[in-house]
């Protein structure tokens, strides 16, 4: 571990360590994209491929980032951007749950998707695309739906869950495993030209509070339909949310939710200040 410690030192230059160096640190000392990772960042190095983010994230806030594991609970229009900027930001254990396979009509907005993995489970999908992009990234792929039955098992050891479901009922079950378990859940639903975003942790009720009207069905999205952007901004925001919960830093969307409307291209916020109360009054 020394020599290889030694060999990533004398290609750092300005404190950046090049990823080329990082691939012949892995073919030199048989390592894998993860442990190199790990190495460089638990002694200074700073990964070139993340120097965008050094004027913002510390090389201490780099290295929290690689160590955290985080559930993705959907791996389509919403997952996919999730994952895809996950992997970029250098999150290091991703979890990909979803029980289906790519069809056609998912092609317009599902960065995950292409003509060539129609009929491939999401999740493999998420774990091939994160080995292109971001080797160092682990991804553990899980093809079966999230609900009570399996959730505390797929939440082990995951420090935040993202919830890019399409099902209410479901996001509900997600919200009441995140409570029980003491794990902050990132809130995300779109439909059409609309969206929303919330984080909800643990004590808190604002999901609940969000769908207490709810009677059945999967939600607005299966009226209003997706178009390319919306979930691409709305992933957005969750994954901003993510970060900030990780390193601990900046407001979050906390007993409130952000409303997103592009046609007018206007932003609202909506207060969940006393979120037990407004489910009472319900």
């Amino acid at each position: 571990m020394e020599d290889a410690l030694t060999f990533l030192k004398d290609w750092t230059r300005d404190g950046l360590l090049p990823w080329s160096a990082q691939c012949a640190a892995v073919k030199h000392f048989g390592m894998s994209q993860a442990a190199v990772e790990r190495l460089a960042l638990e002694n200074g190095l700073f990964p070139a491929r993340y120097q965008r983010n050094r004027n913002m994230i510390s090389t201490a806030e780099q290295l929290r980032l690689f160590q955290s594991r985080i559930a993705v609970i959907g791996c389509g229009g919403l997952g996919g951007y999730v994952i895809e900027e996950l992997a970029r930001l250098g999150v290091g254990h991703i979890i990909a749950i979803d029980p289906d396979v790519f069809e056609e009509h998912n092609l317009n907005r599902q960065i995950l998707s292409t003509p060539a993995t129609l009929g491939k489970a999401k999740v493999s999908a998420a774990a091939d695309r994160v080995a292109e992009i971001n080797p160092a990234v682990t991804v553990t792929p899980v093809k079966d739906a999230f609900c009570l039955a399996n959730g505390f098992e797929l939440m082990a050891g995951v420090q935040v869950a993202v919830d890019a479901l399409d099902s209410i009922s479901y996001r509900l079950e997600l919200a009441e495993v995140c409570s029980a378990a003491a794990i902050p859940m990132v809130h995300g639903a779109i439909g059409g030209w609309y969206g929303h975003v919330a984080t909800q942790l643990p004590g808190d009720t604002t999901v609940q509070s969000i769908y207490r009207h709810w009677v059945a069905g999967k939600g607005i999205e299966q009226q209003l339909g997706n178009p390319s952007f919306t979930p691409a901004v709305v992933a957005s925001l969750e994954v901003a949310e993510v970060c900030k919960i990780l390193l601990g830093r900046g407001e979050l969307l906390r007993n409130r939710k952000l409303s997103i409307d592009l046609l007018e291209m206007e932003v609202h916020e909506i207060s969940y200040r006393e979120p037990a109360e407004l489910v009472h009054a319900a």
